[in-house]
């Protein structure tokens, strides 16, 4: 019998149902008790007289290790012999990084959601790639790089890999009608972070271009979300984290256009910003009205209790995009504080996702650097807000070189405001956002240089605060005398 890309038996296919293609017979079939007939053979089934290889490799030889290997992920059971594309790597090796991706790569891409039942990579990705031999070894390659990079012996399967996946995409986007299929935006844009994270930049902004030409052909975003949720938070968040800057547009507060959506809370968060009892009101902030509407429906929505996965990742899409896009408009210092210190805060509270954020994070934390460097020098600003902002800064740069300023201008800032201890920093953070959590934690730890913590040396030791005011009095007072000394 031939084989084909017949994705169902008889009866899945009658009653318009997914056929897990299992011989003799499917789950769906054997459960019902009823006969299960194929049509033809299912594409890389593996029947004792055909079994499924991989491509140049004998069927000859003795059974791998692996034969009776399958992994169980929350409800599902995953046999590696199961219907999957070709490949040119060696049987065992491609089951050893299915079991690899759906057990562990699945989850380092998608944090968001640790349950095997609901995790996107699983339950929506997975069906897809099974379906695509270029999303299959676009995958396999994300778990042989996680596995090569471990082993420190080379990319050698990686690059046989990539070879593949990259041939099976053109070949794809020669036909119409397979260029813009969710499977193929999924590879397409997983190549582009693939590239990026090897440095080679000039191919990972060729993917991200292609990948931004398949989404305008589908009609936008929006319209890729129909279809594909998945397909459509991926692309844009990972072409932002690559490329420096967002790709894509948004709609407007109310939902208008083909872009990036808003969630449904957003529309009516402004109405509700001044319930919480703690927070200032945005109108004494005194910011341009593009940033202080943002902030203002974020303080009202951001309740980690209120928002579940996919609300926070596509609220904190919405909201980078919004925030990051090139605009016209002449923004003052304080609101392009506001405007980085969010975004930084979104990404935080968020969490990595897909590809790692720190390359887009470090770059926006330098520019709030820059426009505080401006603030600072201006009383007329809200005195909460700029512990907050400076405390996001804190907290951003960790192990960089902006580390040091942002350590001495916030140990400024908190002495000239009377601040002696943490309570005033919280206070003023309570002001401005709800903190859970791994906020006030983060938040606590960036201020522990500053305000001397329990654990660090002698208590009658002085913090760094005390000890850049005393410097600065000392300073003070030999100023003077050398100006008494020249009387």
């Amino acid at each position: 019998m031939r084989r084909t890309l017949r994705r169902s038996c008889a009866a899945c296919a009658k009653a318009k149902h997914k056929c897990d293609l299992h011989t003799p017979r499917c789950s769906r079939c054997t459960l019902r008790k009823v006969q299960c007939v194929y049509a033809n053979e299912p594409l890389s089934s593996s029947s004792p007289s055909k079994p499924n290889t991989a491509l140049g490799e004998s069927s000859s030889g003795p059974p791998s290790s692996l034969s009776t290997l399958s992994v169980t992920i929350g409800s599902s059971s995953f046999d590696p012999f199961d219907s999957y594309p070709p490949t040119s790597l060696r049987r065992s090796r491609v089951q050893n990084l299915i079991v690899h991706f759906l057990s562990k790569i699945a989850f380092q891409y998608y944090p968001l959601d640790l349950n095997p039942d609901s995790n996107p990579f699983i339950n929506s990705w997975w069906p897809l790639a099974l379906a695509d031999p270029a999303l299959f070894n676009v995958s396999l390659q994300t778990a042989s790089l996680d596995a090569e990079l471990h082993a420190q012996k080379g990319f050698h399967q990686s690059a046989i890999l990539m070879r593949d996946a990259v041939s099976l995409i053109r070949h794809k986007i020669d036909d119409p009608t397979l260029a813009f299929q969710d499977a193929t935006l999924d590879a397409v844009v997983t190549l582009a972070a693939i590239e990026h994270g090897k440095g080679n930049l000039h191919e990972c902004r060729m993917h991200v271009d292609a990948v931004k030409r398949m989404v305008t052909v589908r009609g936008g975003i929006a319209a890729v979300k129909r279809s594909s949720p998945l397909t459509a938070r991926m692309v844009p968040w990972v072409s932002m984290l690559v490329t420096g800057s967002p790709q894509f547009e948004v709609q407007d507060d109310y939902g208008n256009g083909g872009g990036i959506a808003p969630i449904d809370q957003w529309e009516p968060a402004l109405a509700s910003e001044y319930h919480h009892p703690d927070h200032l009101a945005s109108n004494n902030f005194r910011l341009d009205h593009s940033i202080g509407v943002i902030l203002a429906r974020l303080r009202s929505i951001i309740n980690p209790t209120h928002l579940n996965t996919n609300d926070l990742h596509d609220l904190t899409c919405f909201v980078l995009h919004r925030l990051l896009l090139p605009s016209s408009i002449q923004l003052t210092a304080m609101s392009e504080c506001v405007r980085y210190a969010t975004a930084i805060y979104m990404f935080v509270i968020h969490g990595p996702t897909y590809y790692s954020h720190a390359a887009i994070l470090h770059q926006i934390t330098l520019s709030l650097q820059v426009h505080l460097q401006e603030l600072v020098l201006s009383e007329d600003i809200n005195a909460s807000l700029l512990i907050w902002c400076l405390s996001v800064g804190l907290s951003a740069s960790t192990g960089t070189a902006a580390r040091d300023w942002f350590i001495n201008h916030a140990a400024t800032t908190a002495h000239s405001l009377g601040i002696e201890n943490y309570d005033g920093v919280e206070s003023c953070l309570r002001s401005i956002f709800t903190l859970d959590v791994r906020s006030e934690t983060m938040f606590c730890g960036a201020w522990e240089p500053i305000f001397h913590s329990a654990s660090g040396g002698p208590t009658d030791a002085p913090t760094i605060a005390l000890q850049r005011l005393l410097n600065d009095e000392a300073y003070e007072d030999a100023g003077r005398d050398n100006t008494h000394s020249g009387d």
